[in-house]
């Protein structure tokens, strides 16, 4: 018998400049509800731009899982239940 795990991607905002807070909180979320993340870092302003316009979305963090967008933040606490 082999126990499935819950997989998520998540992309973030991780530069020298600025650590987003909601994308170290989406991951928080995630790995508290049991969910093996590939933690994609986005680490300059363009990586964060070129992300953005090709996922056309406004903002990061975004979490796919079983490979369809949930969202940012708000709708990723919304699917996972939470306050």
């Amino acid at each position: 018998m082999t126990i499935e795990s819950k997989q998520a991607v998540l992309h973030r905002m991780v530069t020298p400049e600025h650590i987003c807070p909601f994308g170290v909180e989406s991951l928080t979320l995630l790995k508290r509800a049991g969910y093996q993340v590939e933690d994609h870092q986005l680490t300059t302003r363009s990586e964060v731009d070129a992300f953005m316009q090709d996922e056309g979305v406004q903002t990061t963090p975004q979490t796919y899982i079983d490979g369809q967008r949930i969202g940012g933040y708000d709708e990723l606490v919304v699917f996972l239940g939470e306050k």
